[in-house]
């Protein structure tokens, strides 16, 4: 796919680490895999140099505090704990930017803005901050409360987040560098916030200095209704969930007007997605791969939503066979799923239904199973349509997900100019390109 240079829209890459081994539950059986993984730090960093030496502009850890999966199946889907593995992984390298989602809901403002400005201060300014409002009753149980009202939670939220902002800007540009031949630093310039509101407060200041980049960016998923609004009220990045192009464009659309609502410059914030890649030489090839990670997990609940999908019952006998026609025809039912669409049309290209799943039929996020070329043009597309300004990778399996991804798409996006100009900034507010902030923007507090 041709680019013209000098139109060509840089994008922006991130990659999920929400476990060790890889989005498919299947990947911590592959023979490459390290089983014991999971608990392995120095695993989950060596990934995250593979991201960071192929130019990856952030690393973005999922969190839920609980457990849920069933552990005879496979290992929790949540790192240990993102705060700690991203302190971690700062260390041990050296662009990459790190993004660990804290909640809201579950933690004070000082300890979050302390947390965070510290790992910012660690990584000399590649922090961001995935701010999320928790949404599951037994994460506040291992907290020992309730789950409050959707309402109540987005109220401690708005008040939250701008507590912490000033909490990070509580130690002002002007206490100036430590002189050893005078003062340390100006106390006059590092001042507390006094903020209270209903539901949570601070005091501070906070004893650290600005980073590089001054303070973490804010990462939020926008989702709709007061996700949304927040978001457009505090995010320097939003993360999106888009089934299609169409989906993209049309959530573009509906950022632009909150962010617009909010007071703010729509274009001062970057609209990311989620995509899922199987990469291979050929598509066979990458059909293949996917086929032999699903084949290390038990096919028959996938096979059941697959049918939904497409309205009809599969035999297990054609499993490997293409459907006949006749199930697929106008008269059935398909589920209103957004995925069924898609579904329905690799089974009428005549792929048999272990290779309509292994395209990533059944997952959430667009993606595809297909070459490095397939990969790039797949990513170009969304970007030359408006549907997003990047993407956050959600690799299939790591160990030789990621390497691929790296060596071989990331390459083809250099040479059409759309990927790693930015490659020499040294903070991820700047690889983001996005505006410089330190402390609150102007805005009235639990407004």
């Amino acid at each position: 796919m041709y680019t013209d240079p000098r139109t060509a829209q840089l994008m922006i890459i991130g990659i999920q680490l929400a476990g060790t081994h890889g989005a498919h539950p299947g990947a911590w059986r592959m023979p490459q895999a390290d089983p014991n993984g999971y608990a392995d730090i120095d695993t989950a960093v060596r990934h995250a140099q593979v991201a960071d030496r192929g130019g990856l502009q952030f690393i973005f850890v999922p969190d839920r505090p609980l457990l849920d999966a069933d552990l005879s199946q496979g290992p929790p889907r949540f790192q240990m704990e993102p705060m700690l593995l991203l302190t971690a992984i700062a260390r041990a390298t050296e662009r990459i930017g790190l993004v660990p989602s804290m909640s809201t809901s579950l933690t004070e403002p000082y300890t979050l803005a302390r947390q965070l400005k510290a790992l910012d201060v660690i990584s000399h300014g590649r922090a961001g901050w995935n701010a999320i409002a928790t949404n599951d009753p037994a994460a506040f149980a291992n907290y020992g409360k309730s789950m409050p009202p959707r309402l109540e939670k987005y109220e401690r939220l708005h008040e939250t987040i701008p507590i912490v902002q000033a909490l990070w800007g509580s130690w002002e540009y002007e206490a100036g560098a430590p002189d050893k031949n005078g003062r340390f630093a100006d106390p006059a310039h590092v001042r507390p916030v006094e903020l209270q509101g209903q539901h949570v407060g601070a005091r501070g200041p906070l004893p650290i200095p600005p980073s590089e980049q001054g303070q973490p960016v804010i990462v939020q998923a926008g989702g709709g209704g007061l996700g949304l609004q927040a978001a457009a009220m505090y995010a320097d990045v939003i993360v999106g969930m888009a089934t299609s192009i169409e989906d993209g464009q049309a959530y573009r659309k509906a950022i632009h007007q909150a962010v617009t609502q909010a007071g703010r410059d729509p274009k001062t914030v970057k609209l990311v997605m989620f995509v899922t890649f199987s990469l291979g030489d050929t598509v066979r090839e990458a059909l293949d791969r996917r086929r032999e990670l699903d084949a290390r997990v038990d096919e028959r609940p996938r096979m059941a939503e697959l049918g939904a999908l497409l309205g009809t019952r599969i035999d297990p006998s054609r499993f490997d066979a293409p459907l006949p026609a006749g199930l697929l025809d106008a008269d059935s039912s398909p589920s209103p799923d957004p995925r069924a669409a898609r579904a329905r049309r690799l089974a009428r290209e005549g792929w048999s239904p272990r290779d309509v799943i292994a395209h990533g039929a059944l997952d959430h996020t667009p993606g595809l199973a297909g070459t490095p070329a397939d990969a790039a043009d797949f990513l170009q597309r969304y970007v030359d349509a408006g549907a997003a300004d990047g993407f956050i990778l959600s690799l299939d399996a790591h160990e030789d997900g990621l390497p691929a991804f790296v060596d071989k798409v990331l390459p083809l996006l250099r040479e059409r100019g759309r990927f790693g100009a930015a490659d020499d900034e040294p903070t991820l507010r700047e690889r983001l390109g996005g505006p410089a902030q330190y402390g609150l923007r102007p805005r009235q507090f639990g407004n």
